[in-house]
Order: structure tokens, then C-alpha cells, then sequence
């Protein structure tokens, strides 16, 4: 009996009757045996994951995969086909400035084993971190942002030039231009501190100080051409003791928590467990929970 060699085939769409039935038996036919299938709705929105056993397919690997793209065009579906065997890691860039605590927090989850990824890259428009990268292997690379078109340019066409999968802007403290936002759709991720569309811009510790909420927090989201306004992966909260805390004590609550919150949100990316759908992220089990499944060979 051959070995297995799984893969997952991803699906999205409208919703429509039929689209499970549709691909399993393209995939029935060809000798192939779904192992794990998990789908749901959203929005109007039809999401699936299906981890399948490719060992005993009866055509080869670019014909299975041809024929699942045009099967998903005659409904029109878009379909992904991830290979478990494939180890290539996607390349992540974390971009920042001269605030520690968000490299210092993605650097120890990846030692840690969390990212299915590698950060391939810190690039600043501060030297101040260099130390902090190096110490831990990483390149880094910097360009002063007095020039901002230049600057943004730069970013551009460095994390174009090193293929990366996956910005992180850990503290960056810049605005993204538009074509850096279009270069990299639904490929960088911010994190904010205040719980979106609560206290957006500057100084959002601050404003929660002043206004006397009990409870802030941070945001996980991707970055598009409005600011702060793009869609939400994860947010987390922190309590705020009125009376008693001062605008130091909310800030130092919540750099611990954006460090956690931003690596969270990049892992999920990275084990491909969302989707935006029309403006909003939709969680899927993804690369995760489907392949985590198996056991190596």
C-alpha cells in the first residue's frame, strides 16, 4: 500500500446547492480519498477545507490540480490546492521602529515553534532594533522615513525583491502608501492599540485614559488605503482601574498584550486559517487543524 501524501484543497464562493457533491466525486473519480472535510456559510459565502490522500490517484499531480481549478470555473468557485509535502516556509518581513516589545515577542514564538513560517526579514526606518535582530540571526535592513515616498519605495520593492508571504508592522509608527497596500492585498497585518473603531489615530491609551473607560485593548488587523479600517482578525482586552491608573500604567498594560494578540494573528495567517470575505475575516480550519491531523510519515 502506498504512502499517504495528503494535501489540502481549498474552496470559496458563493453559496450554492451541490458545490461538496461536486468536488467529491471529481475527486472520487480520480481515485482520490477525502480524509477530513469541514465547510460553512458566511455572509453568503461558501468556505471549505478538505484534506485528501493523493496516493492512489489515477492521473498525475498537474492534471488532478487543472482539473479541480476548471471544476471550481464551471461553478465559479476559487479553489486552492496545498501540498503537505511542500516545506517551502512562508517568508515573513516585521516591520518596525524603535518600540521592542512586538519583535521581541514574534522572535520568541518562532523559536517557540508557533509560526509555520520564517521571518526572513526586520526592516525599519530606525536603526535602533538592529541589535535585537541580529542577536536572534535575522537580516535587517533600514531606511530613515524623511523621505516618505522614497521610504515607502523602498519597502515596497525590498519585501517584493525577498518574495514575502507576510508583513507584520510590529509598532511601525508609519502610514502605508497605497501602492504598498495593493502590492501586498490582505498581506500585512497591524496591530492597534485601542479595540477598533473605539479611539483610532494617535495616542489611543490616552484617549481611553481620558475618557474613563474600564476596559481597552488592541487590534489585530490588515492593513488597507483607510486607516485603521481594514478588516479585523483578532482584538483582547485589559482592565483599567479608574481613578487609580495613570496613562503610563494603561500604556504598559497594553504593550504585553499587543505583542500576544500580533503574533496570534500572524500564526493564523500563516497556517492559512482565514479568509476575507466581502470586507470581513472569516476563520477556516486551514492548514492548522486539518494537516495537524496527520502524523509525519
Amino acid at each position: 500500500m502506498p504512502d499517504k501524501v495528503t494535501a489540502v484543497v481549498s474552496v470559496l464562493g458563493q453559496d450554492q446547492k451541490g458545490v461538496v457533491a461536486v468536488f467529491a466525486t471529481y475527486l472520487a473519480e480520480h481515485g482520490v480519498n477525502i480524509e477530513d472535510i469541514q465547510q460553512h456559510v458566511v455572509r453568503g459565502m461558501f468556505v471549505m477545507d478538505m484534506l485528501v490522500d493523493l496516493a492512489d490517484m489515477t492521473l498525475s499531480l498537474d492534471e488532478l490540480i487543472t482539473g479541480l481549478l476548471q471544476t471550481g470555473q464551471q461553478i465559479n468557485m476559487e479553489v486552492r490546492v496545498s501540498l503537505r509535502s511542500e516545506k517551502r516556509d512562508k517568508k515573513v518581513a516585521i516591520l518596525c521602529s524603535k518600540e521592542p516589545h512586538c519583535l521581541e515577542q514574534l522572535i520568541a514564538d518562532q523559536k517557540a515553534g508557533k509560526f509555520r513560517g520564517k521571518i526572513d526579514v526586520v526592516l525599519a526606518n530606525h536603526e535602533t532594533l538592529r541589535p535585537v535582530a541580529e542577536a536572534a540571526g535575522i537580516d535587517f535592513e533600514w531606511m530613515p522615513s524623511t523621505d516618505k515616498p522614497a521610504h515607502m519605495t523602498w519597502v515596497r520593492e525590498t519585501m517584493q525583491r525577498r518574495g514575502i508571504d507576510l508583513a507584520l508592522l510590529a509598532r511601525y509608527m508609519q502610514i502605508l502608501t497605497p501602492d504598498v497596500c495593493e502590492a501586498f492585498r490582505y498581506q500585512i497585518i497591524n496591530i492597534h492599540p485601542s479595540l477598533l473603531p473605539h479611539f483610532p489615530g494617535a495616542k489611543p491609551y490616552h484617549q481611553a485614559w481620558e475618557q474613563g473607560v474600564r476596559v481597552s485593548g488592541c487590534t489585530a488587523h490588515f492593513v488597507t488605503e483607510d486607516l485603521d479600517e481594514g478588516p479585523i482578525i483578532l482584538q483582547d482586552v485589559f482592565h483599567i482601574d479608574v481613578g487609580v491608573d495613570q496613562p503610563e500604567d494603561v500604556r504598559r498594560k497594553g504593550l504585553q498584550l499587543e505583542a500576544e494578540v500580533l503574533s496570534k494573528a500572524g500564526q493564523f495567517f500563516l497556517n492559512e486559517q482565514l479568509v476575507v470575505v466581502e470586507g470581513r475575516v472569516v476563520f477556516k480550519p486551514g492548514l492548522g487543524t486539518l494537516e495537524d491531523h496527520v502524523p509525519d510519515e
